[in-house]
């Protein structure tokens, strides 16, 4: 069981309280959890990742085990916490302002 943790406004729009847990079949990689993630809650589609190219929106982080994983290709596996269940995969919303 793959955990996720989403950002309030991402949460609210799905109708999710707290973190999302989520069966991820085959590798555990940051696409194959947002699939898993996107077929569970559809409303979610285009927030996180683009609709057509389906890469990373620009204000969106991805953390796990305290690393940022943003730039990693979509096709890299998650470490083995996040694919055991025993960490959770963040989606952060980035801050920016001046």
């Amino acid at each position: 069981m793959i955990r996720v943790e989403l950002p309030t406004h991402l949460r609210r729009l799905a109708g999710i309280e707290g973190e999302v847990q989520l069966e991820v079949a085959g590798p555990v990689t940051q696409r194959s959890v947002l699939d898993a993630l996107e077929a569970r809650y559809p409303m979610l589609r285009g927030t996180i990742r683009d609709h057509g190219s389906l890469k990373r929106r620009p204000m969106v982080r991805f953390f796990a085990c305290e690393e940022d994983l943003s730039h990693e290709p979509p096709d890299t596996s998650l470490p083995a916490a996040v694919a055991s269940g025993a960490e959770p995969f963040l989606i952060i919303g980035a801050i920016a302002g001046g």
